[in-house]
């Protein structure tokens, strides 16, 4: 028997890709480029560009259009490409999703405007605008920890109805609001926090956008994969086992971009620095980082 999860057309266990910078600080094309054919290698169908985790707050327009172009002559047709686009202004945001549709996106990630705190009718116009303004579908980015506004269930209910807004980036700690908006619409959900990767795909998520995929992919893929076999104890069994890695890169006082790159560099993958405000691990974290990771795959 096998568990039947709403189907969607961006793939289940998607990373959300660091964006590989040289040792100057420049986007590393070519990193980028060897960093998501290995992570497509390992089991990531599906990858984010130029989200949070991509430091799309200190890349540059022309950086995120390149970094996407770069990334699909990398990979092709074999993964779905999601851009991140939110910014705190809609009419900005409109543009970055009309550059990566032409850049060669298949969908774009929408986060809630960020510091203005818009309410929620005002949240609704801006995904509605977006979703507008171009032809490719919108995933709604619900992460009020770091914007300040949620995206209520009751806004969402709505938004699920325009045509092109068809998914969820969730990582609103709202589990009760997810699993009511899963119970009355078909949008595909993803799991934006690494600890809740089972917990939401047990309920029908379509997978889960993650972070820690960027060092552990097949890890990551393989608590999905035990619980589509009906193998709901070994899934749980592979979710507890990745739980410290997890922790290690989410939940150590770092966002999880400094995190991620510091163990990818470790690993001899392409990575280079943080742009600032943002400031590298210190060697302490990064060995901490690399203990859970060998403790996680015993390499």
């Amino acid at each position: 028997m096998t568990i039947t999860h709403r189907s969607s057309p961006f793939g289940r266990t998607l990373c959300a890709m660091i964006t590989p910078f040289t040792e100057e600080g420049a986007l590393d094309r070519a990193g980028a480029q060897e960093l998501a054919a290995h992570l497509v290698a390992e089991g990531c169908d599906g990858l984010v560009l130029n989200g949070t985790t991509g430091e799309s707050p200190t890349t540059t327009d022309t950086e995120k259009a390149e970094l996407i172009t770069a990334v699909r002559e990398a990979v092709g047709d074999r993964v779905p490409l999601i851009a991140g686009v939110g910014t705190a202004d809609t009419r900005h945001t409109t543009e970055l999703a009309l550059a990566a549709e032409k850049a060669g996106a298949d969908a774009v990630l929408v986060v809630a405007p960020y510091y203005s705190r818009p309410p929620q009718d005002a949240l609704a116009a801006h995904f509605r605008a977006v979703a507008d303004a171009g032809g490719l579908p919108v995933l709604l980015y619900d992460i009020p920890g770091r914007t300040g506004t949620r995206i209520a269930p009751e806004t969402i209910l709505r938004l699920a109805e325009h045509p092109r807004i068809v998914g969820v980036k969730d990582c609103s700690y709202d589990f009760l609001g997810t699993q009511k908006v899963l119970s009355r619409t078909d949008l595909a959900y993803y799991a934006g926090c690494d600890e809740h990767n089972l917990a939401l795909y047990a309920v029908g998520a379509a997978g889960c956008i993650s972070t820690v995929a960027n060092a552990a992919p097949r890890h990551i893929a393989a608590v999905l994969d035990a619980f589509d076999a009906a193998d709901t104890v070994r899934a749980a069994e592979l979710q507890l086992r990745a739980t410290p890695l997890i922790d290690s890169m989410m939940s150590a006082g770092l966002p999880g971009t400094v995190t991620a790159k510091a163990l990818l560099s470790r690993l001899g993958l392409p990575a280079g620095p943080v742009r600032a405000p943002l400031l590298p691990a210190s060697p302490e974290v990064t060995a901490g980082l690399r203990a859970r990771y060998e403790e996680l795959t015993g390499s």
